[in-house]
Parts: C-alpha cells; structure tokens; sequence
C-alpha cells in the first residue's frame, strides 16, 4: 500500500485551509504580517540559537492558535447564527487561546531580548 497519495491530499487539505485562512482571516493574516517581521528579526539577533529557535516558535504558536480559533468561530457558525451563551463562550475561549499565545510570545521575546 502506497503511502504517498494520502501524504499529498493531506497537504493540500493543509496548504487549503492555509490559504482559506490568510483571504478569509483578517486577524491571521495581520498575524502573518507580523511573522513576516519577527521571524527574520529572529534570526538576525545576536541571540543563542535555542533562543532564536524559541523566539521563532512562539511566533509560529500564534499562528496555530489563531487557526485554531478560526476553526472554533466556523464550528459555531456552522451550527447556528443565532446568539447562545453557549456559542460566545466558545468564541471567547478561543480568544483567549490567541491571547494567551501572544503574552506567552511576549515573554519569551522580551525574556531573550532584555533579561540574557
């Protein structure tokens, strides 16, 4: 059984839900803006490598957890536009995940930056 088909429709689904999120997510696309700039700052920091690697990570965590909360925020408007506590604190909670990854990114960058 040949493994590879699979492996490339996986991707395209990946690379799908990628290119979905940066036209359709204004908030993941301004994340990626930000990449853009951290990332490449990242490296050329006079930093240790463990250090670029984290700091590099914690901007790709973002980045994750924003999918994550576009996920959520489609899920509850597949299943109803109709306002429900139930519905706010999902989208809430996945806020929250963002948020969170950011003050983690936050630490991480300012830690390295400030306190070596």
């Amino acid at each position: 059984m040949n493994p590879f088909p699979r492996i490339i429709k996986a991707f395209g689904y990946s690379f799908s839900g990628l290119w979905y999120a940066l036209r359709n997510e204004t908030a993941f696309a301004q994340e990626i803006f930000l990449a853009i700039i951290f990332i490449p700052l990242a490296l050329y920091l006079e930093v240790s490598i463990t250090a670029k690697i984290l700091m590099i990570s914690s901007i790709i965590f973002i980045l994750i957890m924003e999918l994550i909360n576009s996920a959520i925020e489609a899920v509850v408007d597949r299943i109803s536009l109709e306002k429900h506590p139930l519905s706010k604190h999902a989208k809430d909670l996945g806020s929250a995940i963002v948020l969170l990854a950011f003050v983690q990114a936050g630490i991480i960058w300012v830690g390295f930056l400030f306190f070596r």
